[in-house]
């Protein structure tokens, strides 16, 4: 996720042009091209961008940019559920899948709509400030963090009440990605203009650190149980890789192309990000390299990996489709 119009990045347009190259054409040396991968495109809604999955009920949750709405999908039989209206323009979308609620922010309303993941019945709509853009929640308290791409503020939300609890100031710099590691009370905010990651102590929702990345970092994505986090720079060739502990990179892996994406599988610690000049790609989280290729014919907009059956969801806003990949 970035803070740019989350309609069609400019990644995603250079994609019309990249879609004819061949991945080999384009090759970083030594990259494994991925051999058994199963895909499966799904049409959904008008310019689908950010992607969410709730590991526990299967349901997939894909954000149509362009109508507004929702696209729900089963992810068993990978066909769309419902469709729900949410307002203009949703930029984000997180997950409790404990109270199985989803949220999804809203950049130019400035709002968070709350669904019902059982029935897909909105449950509210909460005012969160101006450039309510990116979101994600800590499941252990239940309280959901939204980022600015205003002035770089976080807004927490009470996932009981469905209210804001309170506002942390930001420095002034639009956010442009956001990722919660619930177990040690963290949040982790992209820093777009400043090439950096804020980290917020959720226990006293203060700022504590701030990380330098690579240039224009977009998407964030924690592997908790490494305490990493994995960071997609969309002005710049490079997935970064950082030390939890230490606050600190602990190394890049070289990409054929800018990210601004990306997600990871806890168990195996696969990341995926659509760093490739035209489809997705899979990063070994141990040896800190790459690990596979899979060629969709264009760049992709977001990504998300269900946990449990580590099928990974790409989103395709030019042609409305969402990729479901499998044995990847």
């Amino acid at each position: 996720m970035q803070s740019r119009s989350p309609a069609v990045t400019r990644r995603t347009l250079f994609a019309l042009t990249a879609a004819g190259l061949s991945a080999a054409a384009l090759g970083v040396a030594g990259t494994p091209a991925a051999s058994a991968a199963d895909v499966i495109a799904v049409r959904v809604g008008d310019r689908p961008l950010p992607v969410r999955v709730n590991s526990v009920t299967g349901r997939v949750y894909v954000a149509n940019t362009g109508t507004g709405s929702v696209s729900v999908l089963d992810g068993t039989s990978n066909a769309v559920v419902a469709t729900v209206a949410v307002g203009a323009r949703p930029s984000d979308i997180a997950v409790n899948q404990l109270t199985n609620r989803v949220y999804v922010a809203s950049e130019t309303g400035g709002t968070v709509t709350v669904l019902d993941g059982g029935t897909n019945e909105v449950l509210g709509i909460i005012a969160a400030g101006a450039g309510a853009a990116y979101l994600d929640v800590d499941e252990s308290v239940n309280r959901i963090y939204v980022g600015s791409s205003a002035d770089g503020s976080v807004t927490v939300l009470d996932g009981v009440a469905n209210t804001r609890v309170a506002t942390v100031a930001g420095k002034g710099s639009a956010l442009s990605g956001a990722s919660v590691d619930s177990g040690r009370r963290l949040a982790y905010f992209a820093s777009v203009a400043t090439d950096s990651v804020e980290v917020l102590d959720t226990a006293t929702n203060m700022f504590t650190a701030s990380i330098k990345v690579g240039k224009a970092p977009a998407g964030l994505a924690v592997q908790r149980s490494t305490n990493t986090i994995y960071v997609s720079n969309s002005g710049i060739h490079h997935l970064s890789v950082v030390d939890g502990s230490t606050k600190a990179e602990r190394t890049t892996v070289l990409l054929r192309s800018e990210a601004s994406a990306v997600a990871v599988h806890e168990a195996t610690n696969m990341a995926y990000t659509n760093g490739g000049p035209n489809g997705l790609v899979k990063v070994d989280g141990a040896k800190g390299e790459l690990a596979g290729e899979l060629s969709l014919g264009i760049n992709p907009g977001a990504v998300a990996v269900n946990q449990r059956t580590n099928a990974v969801y790409v989103t395709d806003p030019l042609r409305d489709l969402l990729h479901v990949v499998t044995n990847f």
